[in-house]
């Protein structure tokens, strides 16, 4: 009996043992691996999707899809990889919608106004006054008072097979370059103008010529007289397409496009087939590079604003207030003619405008006036 009792011993002996090495070899790798020993690391391919924006790579808004790109990819640790391509890259800039609800592309980087033919109310996302908002206000009430939803109720309408961010608010863009300064809205009458979405029916009913023309198409017909007139976006976009060396009169504010975004769209079959974490990453990205694009946008463009006009010579104006208050009047016609026709143009309308008629009063309420703190400590005083 002892003796079999011995032998079961032995026998356990060394299974215990093993267990226990195994054990021992767990830890173990847990703290070589914390001592910085090199760990087995199953090797992954990479996710590469190919995107396009709607600008010349010249443009500071293609450096904006491409900061957004490197924090995808740097956030991702290069499990997804994107690519930006440049307009014209794939498809025109004004295809870019198809080309990605098809699958042409994997993704872009663009605005909303640039897709307008497709259903008009995609425009409100990006023209207009908006009720006084301005983009960051329009960006909060895409996130939290219905126009996400709404926005997708949108493309569904049209068959867009796209997943839609919007991201990068927008200063309030100038009512344009010209020939001479407009003083009046009858300076406007016949003038030969490019802009974009729902600015084509305010500036047509305002009385100009109007021609849409994606951005790197703007200055060559200024030059060649094709335009008399042009809008495009930002001290820096413009400049760096060549503005002011085809124009030297710009007028500063407008109601045509005051609170406008940039989107960022993917695939939606592509987006869709993405793991939930890189589907998460994606989405933080988003508001990442919205955040980062709005503080490099104060920088770049104060800087270029100075150089316009200390080295190119341009000369600023402000637009008049009689021509900011018609916009407004034309903006409501245009609007309620809109409505009769377009069920979800007249609901997104609504919804943009019940989120305004708070947010709006609440802001010019709380925040002080800028111009008084400007000049009590930059603008000289006169003597006695």
């Amino acid at each position: 009996m002892t003796t079999r009792i011995a032998k079961k011993r032995q026998a356990a002996t060394p299974k215990s043992s093993r267990r226990k090495f195994l054990g021992g070899a767990a830890a173990g790798s847990v703290a070589a691996a914390g001592m910085g020993f090199p760990a087995i690391v199953r090797a992954q391919t990479p996710i590469n999707f190919r995107f396009q924006s709607t600008w010349p790579t010249v443009d500071i808004f293609h450096e904006y899809a491409n900061d957004f790109a490197k924090k995808v990819n740097d956030m991702t640790g290069g499990e997804l990889k994107i690519e930006v391509l440049p307009a014209g890259a794939v498809v025109p800039a004004f295809a870019l919608l198809d080309a990605v609800s098809k699958g042409t592309l994997d993704g872009g980087h663009g605005v909303l106004g640039y897709s307008y033919g497709k259903q008009n109310a995609l425009a409100l996302f990006s023209s207009g006054p908006a009720f006084g908002m301005d983009a960051n206000m329009l960006l909060a009430w895409h996130k939290y008072g219905g126009g996400k939803e709404l926005l997708v109720k949108l493309y569904e309408s049209i068959g867009g097979n796209v997943v839609s961010f919007l991201s990068g608010p927008m200063p309030t863009q100038a009512l344009g370059w010209f020939k001479k300064p407009i003083a009046k809205a009858e300076d406007l009458k016949g003038v030969k103008f490019r802009t974009n979405g729902l600015a084509i029916d305010l500036f047509t009913a305002m009385g100009a010529a109007v021609n849409a023309l994606p951005g790197g198409e703007i200055v060559p017909a200024l030059d060649r007289g094709l335009l008399d007139g042009a809008e495009f976006n930002n001290a820096s976009s413009d400049r760096l397409l060549g503005f002011p060396d085809v124009s030297k009169v710009c007028m500063l504010q407008s109601f045509h496009q005051s609170s406008e975004t940039f989107e960022i769209t993917f695939n939606k079959d592509k987006y869709n087939s993405l793991p939930d974490k890189m589907k998460s990453i994606i989405e933080n990205a988003v508001e990442a590079a919205s955040a980062d694009m709005s503080w490099k946008a104060i920088d770049r463009y104060s800087q270029d604003y100075i150089k316009l006009k200390t080295e190119d010579n341009v000369k600023f104006y402000k637009t008049p207030d009689a021509i900011l208050q018609q916009q407004l009047t034309t903006w409501d016609d245009i609007i309620t003619k809109k409505a009769e026709n377009n069920a979800l143009f007249k609901e997104i309308e609504q919804s943009q405008r019940k989120f305004a008629e708070r947010a709006v009063a609440w802001d010019m309420d709380t925040n002080n006036n800028r111009r008084m703190a400007y000049n009590h400590y930059f603008v000289k005083k006169a003597a006695g």
